[in-house]
């Protein structure tokens, strides 16, 4: 289905002697004292606790374009259907060689839809509307976008290039949803959003020079999540 162009239209306490109890315990054997091996029971703690944290950081995604770099995190408590799905994309390649097909300065870039032959490749899976989050479009953030259902986001997003509140749902009235934010690469952003654009294959706003997304990859961050349904 070719999609409609108004898509965007360490211890908490303190460690003691498990046998004792006693903060000035005895020394043990060699002359090392029971303090000693406390604070290097604490710095072991505190190394797992810092290994569990980065283990369960919110994920980020690299997107390789031809122009730059750009790094996203991705936020799985606010749109958690919507990042598995994205995430889904991302691990099978599904962005490789894609174009950022539609840009509009002071608007949006909008990628995940077409190669540079504007071959349309279709997504395998859409994804349910989680705009009603409280993630407003703001600049820099990551959305999904989709055709009039507001159940058809599938795998085209677009970045913010500035607030557009607009997009928000409002009462009566489902919005774009939000999943994540740009943490490094927006001056690749700001590069894609002014590229010379005309129509082509009856499309408006193409880039003349494609912009590629090379490749695309998870860079942090674990997330353990049901594969969303076809």
């Amino acid at each position: 289905m070719r999609p409609h162009m108004a898509q965007v239209t360490a211890c908490s306490e303190a460690c003691t002697d498990t046998k004792t109890g006693d903060h000035n315990a005895p020394t043990r054997a060699r002359g090392r004292p029971y303090g000693f091996f406390a604070l290097l029971w604490v710095a072991v703690l505190a190394t797992l606790a810092g290994a569990a944290e980065e283990e369960t950081s919110n994920p980020s995604v690299e997107i390789a374009t031809s122009v730059g770099t750009m790094t996203v995190e991705l936020w799985p408590e606010k749109a958690p259907l919507t990042v598995a799905n994205f995430l889904e994309r991302v691990d099978e390649g599904f962005y490789d060689g894609l174009i950022f097909h539609r840009v509009i300065a002071g608007f949006v870039i909008q990628a995940g839809g077409f190669d540079a032959k504007m071959n349309y490749r279709e997504a395998p899976a859409t994804v349910v509307n989680e705009s009603s989050n409280g993630v407003s479009n703001l600049q820099w953030t990551i959305a999904m976008a989709r055709a009039s259902d507001p159940d058809s986001a599938g795998a085209q997003f677009y970045i913010n290039v500035s607030d557009n509140t607009n997009l928000d749902a409002a009462p009566g009235r489902p919005g774009y949803t939000v999943f994540g934010k740009l943490t490094a690469g927006e001056d690749v952003a700001g590069e894609i959003e002014f590229v010379a654009t005309g129509v082509t294959a009856g499309m408006p706003d193409v880039p003349r020079e494609p912009v590629t997304i090379l490749s695309t990859r998870r860079v942090s961050g674990a997330l353990s999540v049901a594969p969303v349904a076809d």
